[in-house]
């Protein structure tokens, strides 16, 4: 068995953020993660946690960075986990030519076309791997699990929800990609990694799962922010609420004047979310 290797542990509002990493199966390689215990965790109590899946470019770090998550986590008593944006040791010709595809990108899905099939197999890390490892290593509870996330990493939170209902109890996204089948971004992802067949590019489009896999026992909750650049032509988020209207799919989406697609979106609703994952994680 791989060991945990601890990169760096810092005191943080009565807890502790860590940065880790170990060698993944999935990815064929090391992977980074962090992980912040709230004061109740250091006391010995086992606590839920709440996985952050960060958006395009990004990587474990920007949770404890810039998301001003900890103070709240600190107060409800929940564990932050974040995981990396895609595998980083074994590369590929051009993986990383374009910030939206390859090194940074890896879209929370397992790959199926060469050469990224080999280790771009996030679903896989995330569900199968990364849970077991806190777990093991942390006071953390086995059975309460929610995921959220930004941008690309809002598509994987809402996706990864709808297709591991067993696994995660509560859901929500700040301006995430919902509908990733029909808009650049997504195509650009689904064909380099899942390659032509757009029956399979649907099990991983939250609008789609939505309408055939609907989760009536989870409420999402989506932020978006109505300043944010990339709003009409990536994220579209009336096409999840239609989704939602037609499936009975129980559905928050807060519109922000002002907001754009930035850390200080995330920041400043940050609470919001982690309230909404307490009330189901402690319930």
């Amino acid at each position: 068995m791989t060991e945990l290797v601890t990169r760096a542990e810092h005191t943080a509002f009565g807890g502790r953020q860590g940065f880790y990493e170990r060698a993944s199966s999935a990815c064929a390689g090391p992977m980074r993660f962090s992980v912040f215990l709230p004061p109740q965790a250091l006391a010995g109590e086992s606590v839920p946690a709440v996985y952050y899946l960060a958006g395009l470019t990004c990587s474990e770090e920007h949770l404890p960075t810039k998301g001003a998550a900890q103070a709240v986590a600190s107060e409800l008593g929940i564990a932050l986990v974040s995981c990396d944006t895609s595998p980083r040791t074994q590369r590929y010709p051009g993986d990383d030519a374009h910030w939206d595809f390859g090194v940074g990108a890896g879209f929370y899905l397992d790959a199926r076309e060469a050469p990224y099939s080999a280790t771009y197999r996030m679903e896989t890390h995330l569900t199968s791997e990364l849970c077991g490892w806190v777990e093991e290593a942390f006071p953390i509870a086995r059975d309460r699990r929610g995921i959220f996330g930004h941008s690309m990493g809002g598509h994987g939170a809402l996706s990864l929800a709808l297709r591991h209902p067993g696994l995660f109890a509560s859901a929500s996204a700040f301006a995430p990609i919902v509908a990733p089948s029909r808009v650049p971004w997504g195509e650009k992802a689904f064909a380099g990694y899942l390659g032509s067949d757009r029956g399979l590019w649907a099990e991983h489009d939250t609008c789609e799962l939505v309408r055939s896999r609907p989760r009536k026992d989870v409420t999402l909750l989506v932020d978006q922010g109505l300043a944010d650049k990339f709003l009409e032509r990536e994220l579209k988020p009336e096409l999840l609420q239609a989704a939602c209207k037609d499936t009975g799919q129980p559905l928050t989406l807060r519109r922000h004047v002002g907001y754009d697609h930035s850390y200080y979106f995330i920041a400043t609703f940050m609470g919001d979310h982690l309230r909404h994952h307490a009330s189901v994680l402690h319930g």
